[in-house]
């Protein structure tokens, strides 16, 4: 089980798929709604168990991780 203080990745959990720590949200649905023209707001709205805090800080350690390998 791999996890940071935003995301957690565990084999019982939806077969392994990265997900938002303590929901059964995929960060990949973060990402699809952004890549969709959709706003932080629209999916805060559709996934009220995932935090503001929570998905700006994994886009932030995204960033962060993306920027460090550049």
């Amino acid at each position: 089980m791999k996890s940071s203080s935003f995301v957690l990745i565990d084999p019982e959990i939806l077969g392994g798929e990265p997900c938002f720590a303590g929901t059964r949200v995929p960060v990949r649905a973060l990402l699809d709604y952004i890549e969709g023209g959709d706003t932080l707001d629209e999916f805060l709205e559709q996934y009220p168990t995932v935090s503001r805090a929570q998905a700006i800080g994994f886009l932030e350690e995204a960033s962060e991780s993306l920027l460090a390998t550049a």
